[in-house]
């Protein structure tokens, strides 16, 4: 059955999409640009947003997109088309804008199974300098980006769920239907200002993750912080960090599906040495998954990532990642990211690092960014480095 939520709702969730996810956490202002990249299926959002954009005083480009292009590209697409680059386009794109505003509305959740993930890793590669531009900006502060879902039926379907239960979840987990979003939204951002403030008064050497199936290290550095809360995505209720990649080592487990080009991938293990995955292992998609592992620095870890449950209203599995890596449920989650590193996870000033500093300093640097989720219950200790440990993860809650 097919389901919209009201108008209310759709108002409410492009009030805090464009008036406090973008400019991290402060809104949009008077003469800003705004990209508004929106799915065919979502055009009741995107009039909503495009209105509350005017509303602002800034100006809405729009990209509206048709539903399930990719797979006739891959399928008809040659080398060359695989490799080419807008440059002039991309790069005006990023010029041009204040923030990219980006509505994830799949209809079809399978669409790239049975293509080649050579071909899907290519093309990632092929658009590594449009990344590039972005992050450069937003690292000089002049830029801000937010994802939000708008769900589909074939969003529904995959999670075992009815689209109404499906946009249930998106409301109670936004707070749209609170009577003051926003409101809600800048409580949730103190809290979790709280908790990043009190991480990054520890001392911390390395992390160990302990659960069932799960027992990896992760190193830090002294020049890291903790990010979170904002903006970036909507829901956002993550608190995570950039660690030094070459000092992860042992193993983890993933309970949650991962959904990403197209496919599913299943029951994930990765294994650790010296920073780098050795061994990887899947119960469906494993291909995809070592196509993707084999991608330039997709091996290596660029995120390590916490939620508190009390902080999540997600209790239900959404079959897409900006959700589950939100998940609050019984025991929150945990999620590392394999590939690019945040530069914002750089405790000091970026002005003048160059990339050759990023290396040397552990920060990852891939066309790969991907989030892969574990739910079950863990323990988190910080080694720190006056040689003394404390638990600041248990049962789903930050300990501090």
């Amino acid at each position: 059955m097919n389901f919209q939520p009201d108008q209310q709702i759709l108002d409410n969730y492009a009030d805090i999409l464009v008036n406090f996810a973008l400019n991290n956490g402060r809104g949009v202002k008077n003469d800003e640009v705004v990209f508004l990249h929106v799915q065919e299926y979502a055009k009741p959002l995107l009039l909503s947003l495009y209105r509350s954009v005017l509303k602002a005083g800034a100006h809405p480009i729009v990209q509206y997109l048709p539903d399930e292009l990719d797979k006739d590209f891959f399928e008809l697409a040659s080398e060359s088309q695989l490799n080419f680059f807008p440059t002039h386009f991309l790069k005006g794109k990023v010029h041009e804008a204040q923030h990219f505003l980006t509505i994830i509305a799949e209809t079809n959740k399978h669409e790239l199974e049975g293509i080649d993930p050579r071909k899907i890793m290519q093309r990632n590669l092929s658009l590594k300098p449009y990344l590039d531009w972005r992050h450069k900006k937003e690292s000089q502060k002049k830029f801000s980006w937010t994802l939000a879902l708008y769900p589909t039926p074939a969003m529904a379907a995959e999670a075992g769920i009815s689209l109404k239960t499906c946009w249930k979840q998106v409301v109670q987990a936004c707070y749209l239907d609170d009577s003051s979003p926003i409101c809600r939204w800048q409580e949730i951002q103190k809290n979790i200002n709280s908790i990043k403030t009190k991480l990054n008064q520890l001392s911390i050497d390395y992390l160990q993750i302990e659960s069932p199936g799960t027992d990896l290290i992760i190193g830090l550095d002294q020049d890291r912080r903790w990010l979170g809360g904002d903006g970036c995505n909507i829901p956002s209720f993550e608190i995570f960090i950039s660690p030094d990649w070459r000092r992860t080592q042992g193993h983890i487990s993933f309970d949650l599906p991962l959904y990403r080009y197209g496919n599913e991938i299943r029951d994930i293990y990765l294994e650790f040495k010296d920073g780098l995955v050795v061994n990887s292992k899947a119960s469906k998609g494993a291909d995809v998954l070592k196509k993707m592992i084999a991608t330039k620095n997709a091996d290596k870890i660029g995120e390590f990532s916490l939620t508190d449950k009390s902080f999540s209203r997600i209790n239900k599995f959404m079959a897409e990642t900006l959700y589950d890596e939100n998940f609050g449920g019984k025991y929150g989650n945990t999620h590392i990211a394999l590939g690019d590193s945040f530069h914002e996870s750089y405790s000091k000033s970026a002005k003048n690092i160059k990339e050759k500093d990023w290396e040397r300093m552990g920060f990852n640097n891939s066309v790969i960014h991907t989030d892969i989720i574990a739910t079950t219950n863990r323990t988190v200790t910080a080694y720190l480095t006056d040689s003394s440990k404390k638990v600041i993860y248990k049962n789903g809650h930050f300990t501090l």
